[in-house]
């Protein structure tokens, strides 16, 4: 009997229910999926993989917490909240670090530099709302706008694979593809 590690990232109602259960896996699978995205942010803004690391213990605390004592409410993706958190904790961190040192101009960038949890939240509907007018638009297109744009395969490519008599006319059918995507996704 072989064991299969899926490396995937939890869904938000397995983290939660992982931890209602007292699951290390489903903590561990946590940690696997959203500490890059913590420490990106990190070492983006003054920080170094232990502060990374700190910061992300943290958050996966105040989430702990939060799910065991009952109040948590998850108003957007787990991702996003987890990113929330982290950014708060670490912005606090940088504050604490700028009153000891008086000088917050060592870290005006990081407030410039640092998006709204609002526009994170809104990008995550976005990406739902494309990956179901995707879904929704049906063969050969759906596979046609992957290639290309997901895939980065070539018109010439997309001509050989689908069987169109030339480029242009690969490149025809996946302006048409893309306008059908357009239509469902403004609709959606």
């Amino acid at each position: 009997m072989s064991i299969k590690i899926n490396s995937a990232a939890p869904t938000d109602r397995e983290v939660v229910l992982g931890i209602l259960n007292n699951s290390a896996e489903a903590l561990n699978k946590l940690y696997v999926a959203y500490f890059p995205m913590v420490l990106q942010f990190i070492l983006n803004n003054n920080g170094d993989e232990d502060d990374a690391k700190d910061v992300y213990q943290e958050a996966i605390i105040v989430l702990y917490n939060k799910v065991k004592s009952g109040s948590f409410e998850l108003s957007s993706k787990l991702k996003t909240y987890i990113y929330s958190v982290s950014r708060r904790i670490w912005l606090k961190k940088l504050a604490q670090q700028s009153r000891k040192t008086s000088n917050i101009a060592d870290f005006e960038d990081v407030l410039v530099v640092e998006e709204d949890m609002e526009q994170h939240e809104q990008k995550d509907m976005q990406f739902d709302r494309m990956k179901l007018a995707l879904d929704g638009l049906g063969e050969p297109c759906k596979t046609i706008i992957q290639d290309f744009y997901i895939n980065n395969q070539t018109m010439q490519d997309i001509c050989e694979k689908f069987g169109y008599t030339n480029a242009d006319n690969a490149k025809t059918q996946k302006y048409k593809c893309l306008q059908r995507l357009k239509k469902i996704f403004f609709q959606s």
